[in-house]
């Protein structure tokens, strides 16, 4: 076997550079994973033109892999050679190019890996990697919001959660998710995706571009216990809406993916003192990822209780087509995510 990677290869450098990478060896707790889909986030294209994280170069980027485990590492006794899987890349955290997505074989974290049924497309799994241990974090780390983990069939719970830019491959996962946990969801999303995020089993979804949506947030979170808010946008315009609801509403937890500025918190909302970390999962809270990735996830997605969503848009087959998603994905997207199949 041989192995070739999407190489950035200087900071800032582009385009990514389709070259040789090595062929690794699984470590303890490790699975090595022969991709087949990869998908990009927004993180993949900023870490490109903005080299907002520390990096050494040459390295690989990329935080969603779909595709087949060829060799499992000591100590791993949940997968075997020929599992179907999805996993999150770590690469960020360890910076070691064998933990890139962007490339044909790629090392794997054995407890942010899951197996997927066969009637499930690799290039439909792959959307879900780092939005899985995104909405993860935000939910059940104890530091942020601290729900209970989730569950096939689990008991309603009479409490509310407020999930703010539901139709974004975060607030998907998060929304079904916090289903999952026992909790009714009141959702935001655009007039389009309503619909889409109904079908996600969030209970009220509300139109966030709607002159009334402050009150109408507030008057359907009345229904039952207000737990908190999952910010999956954080940008400063929603922000101000959606804390200022779940303040009317008593305040609570807030969860955001980005950085939230001090001036814009009611005294009555609490967060952790940094925003939502998705690659803390794997090491800082390996209780949250054996429940969420090792029980939880493939039983449902076998059960069709918890969806692969959003919906791929692919734009290619080959390593050569991830420099073209990072380009689509720079146009925007909308309840959909971009893919390119290896």
């Amino acid at each position: 076997m041989t192995n070739q990677a999407a190489w950035i290869k200087e900071k800032q450098g582009k385009p990514l550079v389709i070259d040789e990478a090595d062929m690794y060896k699984p470590g303890a707790g490790e699975v090595l994973i022969r991709n087949h889909a990869v998908s990009i986030n927004p993180v993949d294209w900023v870490m490109q033109d903005h080299a907002f994280f520390p990096m050494s170069y040459p390295n690989i980027l990329g935080c969603d892999i779909a595709g087949e485990i060829v060799e499992v590492g000591p100590e791993v006794t949940d997968f075997k050679k020929g599992d179907r899987v999805i996993s999150h890349a770590i690469n960020l955290v360890t910076g070691s190019p064998s933990h890139g997505a962007f490339q044909q074989y790629v090392i794997g974290q054995g407890n942010v890996t899951a197996i997927i049924p066969d009637n499930l497309a690799y290039e439909q799994a792959v959307v879900l990697p780092l939005a899985i241990s995104t909405a993860a974090c935000g939910l059940y780390q104890s530091h942020h919001l601290a729900l209970p983990l989730p569950s096939i069939g689990a008991a309603r719970l009479g409490k509310t959660l407020l999930v703010w830019g539901a139709a974004s491959s975060v607030g998907s996962v998060a929304v079904q998710l916090a289903n999952a946990s026992g909790f009714d969801v009141v959702a935001t999303a655009s007039a389009k995706n309503i619909e889409y995020v109904k079908s996600l089993g969030a209970k009220v979804v509300l139109d966030y571009n709607s002159s009334s949506v402050e009150d109408d947030v507030v008057k359907a979170l009345q229904d039952g216990e207000f737990a908190g808010v999952f910010e999956a946008v954080a940008k400063p315009e929603t922000l101000k809406v959606s804390l200022k609801a779940a303040s009317r509403v008593g305040g609570g937890r807030l969860a955001p993916v980005l950085q939230v500025p001090e001036e814009l918190l009611p005294a009555n909302i609490k967060k952790a003192p940094e925003f939502i970390f998705a690659a803390s999962l794997y090491k800082e809270s390996p209780e949250v990822a054996k429940a969420v990735w090792g029980e939880y996830l493939p039983a449902a997605l076998a059960d069709g209780s918890f969806l692969a969503k959003p919906d791929p848009i692919v734009v290619g087959t080959g390593l050569e087509k991830i420099q073209d998603g990072f380009e689509r994905h720079k146009q925007g997207v909308s309840a959909a995510k971009v893919v390119v199949k290896l």
